[in-house]
């Protein structure tokens, strides 16, 4: 019986993976024309620098609190569901949905109080002016943190019932809102648009998810409590596998701030160029990888749930394999066609031939990741559905101290395109010790997730 339910189970994972690459692919396609539209606005101006600095504390936020539960919360809502019901169900997520909103509005507060103090340090040769506009950008971009984060809930809660076409194709509207605020406020209000049109998509995408979700089977309640006694010892599962996976986003936030930090220690316009560089690359990687890591995340943690370890080690190899064989042509293409796809989408406008050959070996460095990322996102949620965070955790920090000491040392060889050869460099660390820990622990996977003892491995 265990063995029989590998190939159903792979089958339904790769019909998963297609839609959800061909629904990301339109996304991006939208998202790449925004792109597109506001490079030929602002080029590479201080004013663009100043906005990417002020998204990139919301956007980390958001990946830190809401990306952070749904990795905790999901393979315990499909068991709960699954042996207990969908009322269990519904109170553990109504609680979870509860404490994700109270920790992003934390956050939020928190990093309003302390941005006079953090920005400083992130981007010290920002002059005064620019500084001051970064944060003022910033403040008006912090309702973003509670939006994204919502809507990003209940689109892990949809793909428990194996619904992915419409939440991958939902985030549609916000490039598309984004595209109309561009070219409709920036006559009038400059950079200012971006920030207007990024709030009003994503509180556009958020409705449309949470109205996906009522009519799939879950409603959108916010409890501070998960109720009575088995939703609670589900929440307190829930929240002791939340504080490992919270820690390690927090440590690979740090990372990209590293980054950016040291790009604004470089000539002007290298945060820009960073940012350019790591677009494409950046599709590449939210296709791909999240294609991948969405369609395996609901399947491997009902197999655990069933304890059908014959059938995971199957899953792992066959995606392993899978994954390999697609993304390893996609990274060479990007590193020896770099020049020739920044030139074709990014030269118009205030993006000229300068800006081209400042961004197109930025972006070949960063392309190198490609396959080991892709690839290890099948170890990483395989970890994540067996409950050992403990282990992303130190991965986190190893590849933490790799950042900084790779960062040293390639820009002085490269300049801001070492910045890009040391994420990539790390990224082989990162693939080296999750495939280690998934095929050691896979044999013995019964009595760590039986036992429901996570962290005392």
């Amino acid at each position: 019986m265990p063995t029989a339910l590998g190939p159903s189970i792979n089958r339904r994972i790769f019909r998963a993976a297609v839609i959800v690459t061909f629904a990301s692919l339109l996304v991006k396609v939208i998202a790449t024309a925004k792109e597109f539209v506001v490079a030929g606005i602002f080029g590479r101006s201080d004013a663009m620098d100043a906005f990417l600095i002020a998204y990139l504390v919301p956007g980390l936020l958001v990946n830190l609190f809401s990306e952070s539960m749904n990795q905790a919360l999901i393979p315990t809502l499909v068991r709960v569901r699954e042996t207990e019901g969908a009322a269990k169900a519904q109170e553990l997520l109504s609680g979870a949905m509860g404490w994700t909103c109270m920790l992003l509005a934390a956050g939020s507060l928190v990093m309003g109080l302390a941005a006079r103090l953090f920005f400083p340090l992130v981007v010290p040769h920002f002059s005064a002016g620019k500084m001051l506009l970064t944060e003022h950008m910033f403040y008006a971009l912090l309702p973003i943190v509670l939006i994204a984060g919502v809507a990003s809930n209940c689109s892990a809660v949809l793909n428990t019932f194996e619904r992915f076409a419409l939440p991958a194709l939902a985030p549609i509207v916000w490039p598309v809102v984004i595209i109309l605020g561009a070219w409709l406020l920036a006559p009038k209000l400059g950079i200012w648009a971006m920030v207007d049109a990024n709030v009003a998509g994503g509180l556009v995408y958020a409705v449309l998810v949470v109205w996906m979700m009522q009519t799939h089977g879950y409603r959108f309640e916010v409890r501070w409590f998960a109720g009575r006694n088995g939703a609670s010892d589900a929440m307190r599962e829930v929240a002791g596998q939340y504080g490992p996976i919270l820690l390690s986003g927090l440590v690979a936030s740090s990372g990209l701030l590293v980054d950016q930090g040291m790009a604004a220690t470089l000539p002007s316009g290298s945060v820009s160029t960073l940012a350019y560089a790591n677009r494409f690359v950046s599709v590449v990687l939210n296709l791909m990888a999240g294609a991948i890591a969405t369609a395996v995340t609901p399947y491997f943690s009902q197999l655990v749930a069933q304890k059908n370890w014959t059938a995971c080690r199957h899953t792992i190899n066959t995606y392993v394999r899978l994954t390999a064989l697609v993304s390893i042509p996609v990274s060479l293409a990007m590193i020896f066609g770099s020049n020739l796809l920044v030139r074709l989408m990014f030269q118009h406008g205030a993006f000229g031939a300068q800006d081209t050959a400042a961004v197109a070996p930025v972006q070949a460095m960063y392309a190198i990741q490609l396959p080991f990322f892709i690839v290890s996102r099948v170890f990483y949620r395989y970890l994540v559905a067996i409950r050992r965070t403990s282990l992303i955790l130190y991965c986190g920090i190893i590849n933490l101290v790799l950042d900084v000491v790779l960062n040293i040392i390639c820009m002085r060889w490269y300049g801001v395109a070492g910045i890009a050869l040391a994420t990539s460099l790390w990224t082989v660390s990162t693939f080296v010790f999750l495939c280690y820990w998934t095929y050691r622990l896979l044999p013995a996977s019964v009595s760590s997730v039986s036992s429901g003892e996570e962290g005392a491995a």
